[in-house]
C-alpha cells in the first residue's frame, strides 16, 4: 500500500509546481518578495546582506543606542525609515498599517510580525523637530528626579 501512494504523491507535487499559484523564486530557488525601491542613491549595505542580517544589525544598533548612549549609527532605524519611505498619492509617507509600507511588504510576505512600530515611528519625521533639545525646565526636572532615585 505504501508503494502505491508514492506515485500519487509525485503527481500531486508536479501539479502543485505547475500551478499558476506557485510562487516566483530567485535563481537560487529561494522565494523573494518585491519591496518598493528606496529613495536614496545607495543603501548602507548591499541588499543581500540587509535581507539576511537586518534584524541582527538593528538589535546591535539598539543595544549600542540604549545601553551605550551611542547615536548616529549607520544602521539606525530612523535612517532606514527615511530612505525606504513609500509615498501615498497625497505625497505623504504611508504608515506601517498600509500594505505598501516598505517593512510590511517583506514581513507580510514572510508571515512575520514585527513590533518595532509600537514605539518607533513608521514614517519619516522632521529630524530637526525630533532632535530638538528638551526645554531647560523639563531637563532640570528630569535631573532632579534622577537625583531622587539614586541610592
Amino acid at each position: 500500500m505504501r508503494r502505491a501512494s508514492l506515485p500519487a504523491l509525485a503527481v500531486i507535487a508536479l501539479a502543485a509546481a505547475a500551478s499558476p499559484f506557485a510562487r516566483a523564486v530567485a535563481a537560487d530557488g529561494v522565494p523573494v518578495p518585491h519591496p518598493p525601491k528606496a529613495q536614496g542613491e545607495r543603501c548602507v549595505a548591499d541588499a543581500d546582506f540587509m535581507r539576511r542580517n537586518h534584524m541582527a544589525v538593528l538589535m546591535h544598533t539598539r543595544r549600542d543606542t540604549v545601553h551605550e548612549g551611542a547615536r548616529g549609527d549607520k544602521f539606525a532605524l530612523a535612517g532606514c525609515v527615511s530612505c525606504h519611505a513609500v509615498k501615498a498619492e497625497t505625497g505623504e509617507a504611508v504608515a506601517f498599517s498600509d500594505p505598501r509600507h516598505f517593512c510590511r511588504s517583506c514581513h507580510s510576505y514572510a508571515a512575520v510580525s514585527i513590533d518595532c512600530f509600537e514605539c518607533h515611528a513608521s514614517r519619516p519625521q522632521d529630524m530637526k523637530k525630533a532632535a530638538a533639545p528638551a526645554p531647560d525646565a523639563a531637563f532640570a526636572a528630569l535631573g532632579d528626579y534622577a537625583q531622587g532615585i539614586r541610592p
